[in-house]
């Protein structure tokens, strides 16, 4: 086949002979966009191997033959078009007739010219078809008769043979919509008539986009048959040739397989590495995989260690098979007991630091020793020293004798009343969770039965997992649930190696091979923990999972013995007040013998002595009386007093 170019070529092939390959034999090139504009293909390389699988009218141009004005029609376009004989113009009607008489075709003849004609009795207007009716010598000279039909009258015009056009012949035919006149070849570069458009003769256009497939695309190239690009048809020579066809990751898991699929690698995605695990540096071009389908379940934990200064961080998979325990949690502030307050749960916790209460104008705040239990109840506001408001958790003091006042409840009552506290939430002071739970959970029952995050000690490791790193670390972190689809993989060198690459981070290009012989039925078993490298760890705690997590409530600041020293310059009465308050307000709550055993209660007032040598706070005499406590106190204030 000679080379054509590529609108001749479309406009005559029949859809019927699809799919066929062209050799390009003038390349294209349009300087600004390397690969496409518009969505299309516009540069083609001399030697390109194309393979043409569908063609798609996009939209008719109609041209006027005499002005060149053209208009665009869709290809849904309603009207119909009859097609006008003699595609050859004529520059005199003396040609036209001798045309005529050499096709042996009778008079009258129908025409018309791309310029007005001008005549003493009218103007005939461009594209208005004119009828040759006789030739006639008038005024000796010899003229064509011709009709002038106007749809409302017929005029009689006598046109000298020497009149100049260029002239049109046309004779109408059978009118026909628009995809008929376009798909008979013998219409071709024919002029037509359509009564819905303005001109009385037209040309019609196609253009057309070609959808093909080249080599190393990894999509379907849409190429306009406007191209200026001379192609050759080698079907014929050309059918064991394989085009390759690049394929993502992620578009192997949303057409859903075939799996298994057996695939090589062509390109790796630019960008640190996202896992720490051995595979990952094999993920290179020219190695081939096995692509056995879509892992299940489909949801994932991130874990972090506990207990490092250089914490680490693992995907685990959702059929990791190993047990875990629960830990207690940790809480520095009582803001973070806030924080992991649930509804529904109690939260018990011993305090594991001293801290004092003070700067609220109320009698059920108290000082907190090591190893003193709370229970959680809810938050409240407290009145402050210094009129506002303050943000406190309100909680209950547990006794280690509980069980033994169920004897007598209305003093229990009394007593779990007056045990009620409350704990600002700017304290810095640091508590453990208190729980008995020694059961033993596989993580889909952990996940299930308590909200993330929680503290967890793998205490069996998974069977199929022969490195389960999990047990090794004293406390994880179960941070959060990942819900994303992952395939599972493993190398045809190595098919005993499993693993699972999520195409959402890990998107990469590989093109289909043939399977090679003796792959196992179904794959191996798959690795449930993956190691995350520190950047790809950030980058999963940006997910929306994370951002729909409300942030902790920010504690107030609170007042210490500064904040009150600063009060005192303003109001002396109001000095005396609170340092009286904060004088009197003990370090422990008084210890009552039906819910603290004696050791308990001496090993407490042992603390206070202690802490309070060391801080300064108080003096280390307890005080017996409280008159001599009041008197002290008062000596004080009246030597205050006097020195200012």
């Amino acid at each position: 086949m000679e080379p054509v170019s590529l609108h001749d070529f479309v406009c005559a092939l029949d859809l019927a002979s699809l799919p066929r390959v062209l050799r390009v034999c003038s390349g294209v090139y349009f300087q600004g966009s390397i690969y496409e504009i518009s969505g299309n293909e516009c540069c083609l390389s001399t030697g390109d191997l194309i393979k043409v699988t569908q063609v798609r009218l996009q939209k008719v141009v109609c041209e006027n033959p005499g002005t060149g004005q053209t208009i665009e029609i869709p290809p849904n376009f309603c009207g119909h078009f009859s097609p006008l004989t003699g595609p050859q113009s004529y520059e005199t009607l003396e040609e036209l007739l001798s045309a005529a008489t050499q096709h042996s075709r009778k008079l009258p003849i129908g025409f018309m010219s791309t310029h007005k004609i001008t005549t003493k009795a009218r103007v005939v207007p461009r594209d208005q078809p004119l009828l040759l009716k006789d030739v006639e010598e008038y005024h000796r000279t010899y003229h064509a008769r011709c009709v002038l039909d106007t749809k409302t009258q017929h005029f009689t015009l006598y046109l000298p043979l020497s009149q100049r056009g260029p002239f049109w012949e046309w004779e109408p035919g059978a009118p026909r919509p628009l995809l008929q006149a376009l798909k008979d070849p013998a219409l071709s570069d024919r002029l037509f008539t359509c009564p819905t458009l303005p001109w009385e003769s037209l040309l019609l256009r196609p253009q057309y986009e070609i959808q093909a497939i080249m080599h190393m695309r990894r999509t379907v190239v849409k190429i306009p048959s406007t191209l200026e690009v001379d192609v050759e048809d080698v079907t014929a020579s050309s059918q064991h040739i394989h085009f390759i066809q690049p394929l993502l990751l992620s578009e192997a898991l949303a057409r859903g397989g075939p799996f298994p699929l057996s695939a090589e690698i062509l390109e790796v995605p630019e960008g640190p590495p996202i896992f720490l695990s051995p595979w990952a540096g094999s993920l290179q071009k020219g190695q081939r995989l096995c692509i056995h389908g879509l892992a299940s379940p489909p949801w994932r934990i991130l874990v972090s260690t506990k207990g490092r200064k250089v914490p680490r961080h693992f995907m685990v998979s959702g059929a990791y098979q190993g047990k875990l325990r629960r830990r207690p949690r940790e809480f520095l502030t009582a803001c973070d007991l806030l924080g992991a307050l649930q509804p529904g749960q109690p939260l018990r916790v011993v305090a594991t630091k001293d801290c004092e209460v003070e700067g609220l104008e109320t009698l059920r705040l108290t000082s907190l020793a090591v190893g003193d239990r709370l229970e959680v109840l809810r938050p409240g506001q407290a009145h402050g020293a210094g009129g506002q408001d303050i943000d406190v958790l309100v909680c209950q003091r547990l006794s280690d004798q509980a069980e033994e006042d169920e004897e007598e409840e209305e003093d229990y009552e009394e007593i779990e009343s007056e045990n009620q506290i409350l704990l600002p939430l700017y304290i810095s002071s640091s508590f453990v969770e208190e729980m008995s739970d020694n059961r033993r959970y596989s993580l889909g029952a952990l996940t299930a039965q308590f909200s993330l995050p929680c503290e967890v000690k793998v205490v069996a490791k998974d069977g199929s997992q022969p490195a389960d790193p999990l047990p090794s670390f004293p406390g994880l972190r179960l941070e959060e649930k990942i819900v994303e689809p992952f395939l599972v993989v493993s190398f045809d060198s190595k098919p005993d190696m499993c693993f699972e690459l999520p195409p959402r981070w890990l998107d990469l290009t590989v093109v289909e091979t043939e399977q090679q012989p003796g792959q196992p039925a179904g794959p191996p078993p798959v690795a449930t923990v993956e190691e995350l490298t520190e950047a790809f760890y950030y980058t999963l705690r940006q997910l929306p999972a994370f951002k729909n997590q409300p942030p902790p409530p920010r504690p107030p600041k609170g007042q210490g013995l500064s904040g009150q020293k600063k009060q005192s310059g303003k109001n002396k009465s109001g000095q005396s007040y609170q340092v009286s308050e904060w004088q009197q307000t003990p370090l422990l709550p008084k210890a009552k013998m039906k819910t603290l055993p004696q050791g308990a209660k001496d090993s407490a007032r042992m603390y206070s002595k202690v802490a309070a040598h060391r801080k300064g706070l108080r003096h280390t005499k307890p005080i017996t009386d409280p008159d001599d406590d009041e008197h002290d106190y008062e000596e004080i204030v009246e030597k205050f007093q006097n020195t200012l």
